[in-house]
């Protein structure tokens, strides 16, 4: 299985899109491809496509971030803010390469730090994010309150 990583670009936002509400679920596709596009009509982020004979099988979506980015030291930070594959085409390192790919982009715009965060109960997450060499920084719970 040879899977190639490439850089998106806007017109690729519904493709990317369509692999993100299938983790995002809360979202509309609508919405998501609107987001995707937005972004990728940003300096500041990034996305990248699996391709298996052209048919996208993973995204990932990094940026950086210039606020305060938990157990960091600096700024910008590189910052992963989704990775998906298809879970046909899971645990065969696709998620790593496009990980790498994230970092490399990153390093380019002077990042020396790159982070990522998940949910407490999403433990798929959590061991993709450990099995790459991310050190858990804080674990939080967030609140609101209507006023």
């Amino acid at each position: 299985m040879k899977v190639m990583i490439k850089k998106a670009a806007a017109e690729d936002a519904k493709t990317a899109a369509g692999l993100a509400i299938q983790m995002w679920e809360s979202n509309t596709l609508e919405g998501l491809t609107e987001e995707f596009y937005d972004s990728l009509n940003e300096e500041s982020c990034v996305v990248f496509l699996a391709l298996l004979n052209d048919l996208a099988i993973g995204f990932a979506q990094c940026g950086l971030r210039h606020d305060y980015v938990e157990g960091t030291d600096s700024s910008p930070v590189g910052y992963l803010e989704g990775i998906f594959v298809a879970e046909e085409y899971r645990n065969r390192g696709v998620a790593k390469d496009m990980l790498e790919a994230c970092q490399k982009w990153a390093k380019e715009q002077g990042c020396t730090e790159f982070a990522s965060d998940c949910e407490l109960v999403n433990d798929g997450s959590l061991n993709f994010h450990l099995k790459m060499g991310f050190e858990e920084a804080n674990r939080i719970i967030c609140f609101t309150k209507k006023l």
